[in-house]
C-alpha cells in the first residue's frame, strides 16, 4: 500500500484515536519494524499525533472529548461512572479533579492537563450492562449505577444529595 492511500485511510476513518494495533490492521502491515517506521514517519509528518506510548491521534488532544480519550486510553471497557457521574448529576458538591472509570484493572493515568482513574472490579459487575448507557464513542453510568458503583467502592461514601 502507498503511503498516500495509508493517510486517506486515517483521514476517511470516522475514528479519531488509533492503538498501534488499530494502525497495523488498517494498513494491513505485519511486520513491526515497518509498522513502527511508517507511524514514525506519519507523526513527523504530523499525520498523527502520539498520545501515550501505543496511542495516536488525528486531532490535537485538546479537541478529543474527554471522556472518548479516557475510554480509549486503556484498550479495555470501561466506562464513566462513579465521583464524574455523581458530581455531574448533583449528588455530590465536591469538585472532582480526575475523571473516573470503571474498568478491569486499576491505573492512574495524567495525559496533558486531565488526570484519569480506573478503578477495577470484577468482571460479573463490569460487563453488567444494567444502568449503563452508550454515549458519543463512550459508555456512562447512570445515576443509580453511578451510586451502586460509589458504594461498592466505598460504603461509607457520603453522598450530598442522592434523592435528585
Amino acid at each position: 500500500m502507498y503511503n498516500i492511500d495509508k493517510q486517506s485511510l486515517l483521514l476517511r476513518s470516522d475514528r479519531i484515536l488509533f492503538h498501534t494495533q488499530d494502525l497495523a490492521l488498517l494498513w494491513s502491515i505485519e511486520n513491526r519494524n515497518t509498522l513502527y517506521t511508517t507511524i514514525k514517519r506519519y507523526v513527523e509528518k504530523g499525520v498523527l499525533i502520539p498520545v501515550v506510548k501505543g496511542l495516536y491521534s488525528v486531532k490535537p488532544i485538546d479537541q478529543i472529548d474527554t471522556y472518548v480519550l479516557g475510554s480509549v486510553l486503556i484498550h479495555k471497557y470501561c466506562y464513566v461512572s462513579c465521583e464524574t457521574v455523581l458530581a455531574d448529576t448533583g449528588v455530590i458538591n465536591q469538585d472532582i479533579i480526575p475523571i473516573t472509570f470503571v474498568s478491569s484493572i486499576s491505573l492512574k493515568v495524567k495525559v496533558g492537563s486531565v488526570e484519569y482513574l480506573y478503578r477495577q472490579v470484577k468482571p460479573e459487575i463490569l460487563f453488567d450492562s444494567h444502568g449503563v448507557e452508550k454515549k458519543n464513542g463512550y459508555f456512562m453510568a447512570t445515576k443509580d449505577r453511578a451510586i451502586r458503583d460509589m458504594l461498592y467502592f466505598n460504603p461509607k461514601y457520603y453522598l450530598d444529595n442522592n434523592a435528585k
